[in-house]
């Protein structure tokens, strides 16, 4: 009999202890965050606990404050650099100083944010040239103007001729391959003109959207979810390209298609979106679309002008993360908030290349809707890297102003409080089990020492059991 009271007692521990490892192991699968550094997920497949990209994450908010005190004359932009520090380049030591003060780095630069400004001004105000296209590095201090293949020696010399007038602050470089909308992405969709890749859901308050390219089709375009379905996905109501490069598909039942708060990046895996905000130079991003999947790169331009075959588009971010046909409409995102939309580039993703997208904020302004379970009453949170932040520290960022909510699908929410900040890096509809597990498990650890307790009292076990 004291054989069987021992053995069930230690049956009982054990089974505790597995439960509670077996708990814990549910709820920290349920926290999830972007993928690892290589843009895959780690070798057991399954999300990281962190939340955050750490160093490659969105700068912090003392180089917005930096940049508006020095002005476009003693600022000239900031970026993050390679340790995930906040670099703001300045014209003179006494910016500098004030900067260094602040608690970040540093860098005197020639060119002004005024200089570089007026640059890309007057490369605008030049003749169009397709296959050209450029944007403020601002690492190098120089507006950096690319033209692809298709642009001839004449067209290239006449370009040559317009940075020669406005000075050093210009640079020329030819690049690889050409530079083409991304049309034909997370998931797809199909149009009788090709395809293209589904992006964030959205609403007005009152009807489910979907947000994605506009060069995918104008105004009245017919959207399915496969080639040949009978039943479609939804119907193109507004949009622009060239110019700006977004559009809005109203879902024909009202609801989107897939949950509204995740981006599909392919094996059945997902990330969730908590917010939308605007990215900064530097920083790491990823890229999901159904031709190529998932991609990751670095912010390398904001308000670059793209001139494509079809128009000049202009406010787009340029980056060097890699895609092909199929991909335009995707989402960009980071650290679990939204981008922008993929609009074209140059190159693959065997050679990789360069690609431009439209920032989200700026089209969900021009269309009057918010990410799908956002209140659109919230307004950003202070320093918050969701808080959708006017401006990156460059003076031309778009600012997003959407709150902090949730998007596609998953627990919505008012987007403030304890619990939203909870749920934008846990998965609350997971955890419940996994808690319920823990809590068993502890019960019965507590019945496994009241049982040897009450044997104790009793002198029924020795003490050394």
């Amino acid at each position: 009999m004291r054989h069987a009271r021992r053995t069930a007692r230690r049956i009982t521990r054990l089974a505790a202890v597995g439960g509670l490892l077996c708990g814990s192991l549910l709820v920290t699968h349920a926290i999830a965050s972007e993928p690892g550094a290589s843009g895959t997920f780690g070798a057991s497949g399954t999300f990281g606990a962190s939340g955050t990209f750490g160093a490659s994450g969105p700068p912090v908010p003392v180089a917005d404050r930096l940049v508006a005190q020095l002005g476009t004359s003693r600022a000239a932009g900031s970026w993050l650099g390679a340790d995930g520090r906040t670099v703001v380049a300045v014209t003179d030591p006494d910016a500098a100083a004030d900067v260094r003060r602040a608690g970040a780095r540093a860098e005197v630069v020639r060119h002004s944010m005024r200089d570089l400004r007026s640059a890309a001004a007057t490369l605008r105000a030049a003749p169009r040239v397709s296959g050209t296209a450029w944007a403020v590095d601002y690492g190098a201090n120089e507006v950096v103007v690319r033209a692809d293949a298709t642009v001839s020696a004449a067209a290239w010399s006449r370009l040559a001729g317009v940075a020669k007038t406005i000075g050093a602050s210009v640079r020329m470089e030819r690049t690889p391959g050409t530079f083409t909308t991304r049309a034909d992405g997370a998931s797809p969709i199909f149009a009788s003109g090709g395809r293209c890749s589904a992006g964030f859901d959205v609403t007005d308050g009152r009807d489910a959207f979907l947000l994605t390219a506009g060069h995918c089709g104008p105004a009245g375009t017919t959207w399915f979810a496969r080639p040949g379905d009978a039943t479609t996905l939804g119907t193109t109501v507004s949009g622009t390209f060239p110019g700006n490069d977004f559009s809005l598909v109203r879902y024909d039942d009202g609801a989107p298609r897939t949950q509204g708060d995740v981006v599909a990046i392919g094996g059945g895996r997902s990330v969730r979106i908590t917010g939308a905000a605007d990215p900064v130079v530097g920083q790491r991003v990823f890229r999901s679309g159904s031709t190529t999947g998932l991609h990751s790169g670095r912010v390398t331009g904001l308000n670059a002008t793209v001139n494509y075959p079809e128009g000049t588009v202009t406010g787009l971010i340029q980056t060097t993360v890699c895609a092909e046909p199929g991909d335009s409409g995707g989402p960009l995102f980071a650290d679990g908030l939204a981008l922008g939309l993929t609009s074209g580039g140059n190159g693959n993703c065997d050679a990789g290349g360069t690609t431009f997208f439209q920032p989200v904020g700026a089209a969900m302004t021009a269309l009057g809707v918010r990410l799908t379970g956002t209140s659109g009453d919230d307004g950003p949170e202070a320093g918050a890297p969701g808080g959708g932040r006017t401006g990156t520290g460059t003076g031309v960022g778009t600012g997003t102003g959407t709150g902090t909510g949730t998007n596609m699908g998953g627990p919505t929410g008012t987007g403030t409080g304890p619990i939203a900040a909870i749920s934008r890096f846990v998965n609350t509809r997971s955890v419940g089990p996994g808690l319920l597990v823990i809590g068993g498990s502890l019960i019965a650890l507590v019945a496994a020492r009241s049982m040897r307790s009450s044997r104790r009292g009793r002198g029924a076990w020795p003490s050394g059991v």
